[in-house]
């Protein structure tokens, strides 16, 4: 999704079923207008990639500060869902389902419009911090609009044909990831032309107010089309929730624990002394980097944990005595991590010497393809949801990915981008096309094969350098594509009354996008000030980050099966679809 990147909560599709018993025709103007809502959730979760590297050389940032951009935008998806399940647990009804599908999405697009407010302010007044605030806005707003997004287009239609407006969301949301970080390096750079770093903050930031200004103008008319469309059904759904107060009570103690973790991280800027010795900042990065593995130690060990008491006793746990789900999070949070992580350091690996030695104004068509590929998979994943004939299938899952490729390589040309270092990246694309053939459109077997290959790229570009580095790196991109929907499917199967309250659990965890990067960012820090002889060390072995979460992937899609079928769900049987983050 990501994604990074549509992050839907997955909804039993038998709740909407049974609202309708008649075959209604799709509201066509407001499911285009929630389309668009899906565009620009990916253009601006992707921009970010671009205005990592900006905001880096403009503020004087380090590389873990750069990736604070997106500790703030992930956040906000944690804290949004966070506050949701815990209204859910005092209250004892679903937020979003009090206020219905309709007026959540409304609400949420309204809330990011004053995110998009924030950030036009910040920009003005010159503040890194002010940005961050803003961005923090906007995507807590996308918190609560995604969180209604499932269920909203399922229910602007037959409820039979609501999986294909999903995949069309997630296929327009994937596209929103492949424009925008070209129109982001539009508007920060101005053209196409190299600008060197060091004139970076020559820049003037007007354009990123401009852009915003659209962004903002358009979630409030958005809003306003769905607020004054008599034919968009509500959604409200009364239905009581079970206590959960154990669950809460440990994702509220977790939550501490993670600021505990961060506040001497951030302390440590404070004052800081720029002429340090090499020494000095190797051993101020160490002790950075012990406080980052402890927030990671608090979401990993703070779910085994849960679990484990879950088993012995299921009262006020819910959802988390399912060890499909607790093993499912956590995937879901090293999911969203690399597939965030992969491309928010690229533009920094992209500069060094023996990478291509690129500008941040030259990174915007590296940074496309790498969402773009995402796009790539979605489109091909999305084919299952339609009723094709068996030959017109694998015709599809051929062709459609090359599509997407042309569509990536066309775009970039048409800004004028020199997409030539990239032409060979459809050998890429290939081996994902095979991939697809030998997953058989089966969920645990697809997420094994694919994290597989997210392990094998890693590696690969780890152990080499140059073109065959960075192709392996934006392969990355191809992996995760078909991830989210396969983790998430798996990890709600066989929760039953708990599976509305399983997805909010996997939702929080897109926290994993705020504090993957970060760490990747920081180990590049401490990586470089043990080895200052050799440029770009650091950001390259910093990847080491990435292949430990794919190989989290690999067992995750090991296990899951055999966890399943001990509790009689055999899930080599069922299909999921291609949507997704």
């Amino acid at each position: 999704m990501k994604n990074h990147e549509n992050y839907i909560t997955l909804v039993p599709i038998q709740i909407m079923l049974a609202m309708t018993t008649n075959r209604q025709p799709t509201n066509t103007g407001a499911l285009a207008t929630l389309i668009v809502v899906f565009f620009f959730w990916g253009f601006i979760a992707s921009g970010n990639s671009v205005f990592i590297p900006f905001c880096k050389h403009f503020f004087n940032l380090d590389q873990f500060q750069s990736q604070l951009i997106d500790f703030a935008f992930y956040l906000a998806y944690y804290i949004g869902a966070l506050l949701l399940f815990a209204f859910s647990a005092f209250g004892g009804k679903d937020l979003v389902g009090k206020w219905g599908y309709k007026k959540s999405i409304i609400y949420g697009l309204l809330f990011s419009a004053v995110g998009a407010a924030a950030m036009i302010i910040a920009v003005n007044a010159n503040t890194f911090t002010g940005m961050l605030f803003g961005l923090f806005i906007v995507a807590l707003g996308f918190s609560l609009q995604q969180t209604a997004a499932q269920p909203f287009a399922i229910s602007l239609g037959d409820p039979s044909t609501g999986t294909s407006r999903v995949n069309l969301g997630g296929g327009i949301n994937s596209f929103g990831t492949t424009i925008g970080p070209i129109v982001l390096g539009i508007a920060l750079f101005g053209s196409t032309a190299a600008i060197t770093d060091e004139r970076i903050k020559e820049l003037s930031l007007s354009k990123v107010m401009i852009l915003y200004s659209g962004v903002g103008a358009l979630f409030i008319a958005a809003a306003a089309l769905f607020h004054f469309s008599r034919k968009v059904p509500s959604g409200v759904m009364e239905e009581k929730t079970e206590t959960t107060s154990k669950a809460l009570i440990t994702l509220i103690i977790m939550t501490g624990l993670l600021v505990i973790m961060f506040v001497p991280i951030f302390s440590s800027y404070k004052n800081l002394d720029p002429n340090l010795s090499s020494e000095a900042k190797h051993e101020l990065e160490t002790y950075r980097m012990k406080w980052l593995f402890g927030a990671l130690a608090v979401v990993v060990v703070g779910l085994i944990v849960s679990n484990f008491l879950a088993q012995k006793k299921a009262t006020g746990w819910g959802a988390m005595k399912y060890p499909q789900l607790v093993l499912g999070m956590l995937a879901i949070f090293v999911y969203v991590g690399v597939e965030v992580s992969i491309g928010s350091n690229l533009g920094e690996l992209l500069k060094q010497p023996e990478f291509g030695g690129y500008q941040s104004s030259q990174i915007a068509p590296f940074i496309s393809m790498y969402w773009g590929s995402l796009m790539i998979g979605r489109w091909a994943g999305s084919i299952s949801a339609f009723d094709l004939k068996t030959s017109t299938n694998k015709i599809l899952t051929f062709v459609l990915p090359l599509v997407a490729f042309g569509v990536i390589i066309g775009a970039n040309s048409i800004f004028k981008y020199d997409m030539t270092p990239l032409y060979w990246y459809v050998v890429c694309v290939i081996i994902q096309i095979i991939a697809f053939f030998i997953s058989q459109d089966k969920p645990a077997r697809t997420l094994l094969i694919f994290s597989i290959l997210g392990v094998i790229a890693m590696s690969i570009g780890i152990f080499t350098k140059g073109t065959v580095s960075i192709y392996a790196f934006l392969s990355g991109g191809l992996c995760c594509s078909i991830m989210w929907p396969c983790i998430f499917s798996l990890s709600i199967a066989g929760l039953g009354k708990y599976t509305t309250q399983g997805s909010a659990f996997l939702i929080m965890m897109i926290l994993g996008g705020g504090i993957i990067p970060p760490i990747q960012g920081k180990l590049a820090d401490y990586l470089q000030t043990s080895n200052t002889n050799s440029a770009g060390y650091g950001i390259h072995q910093s990847y080491f980050v990435c292949l430990v979460c794919f190989l989290y992937l690999v067992f995750f899609g090991a296990v899951v099966k055999g966890i399943l079928s001990r509790q009689g769900i055999d899930y080599d049987n069922e299909k999921t679809s291609g949507s997704g983050h």
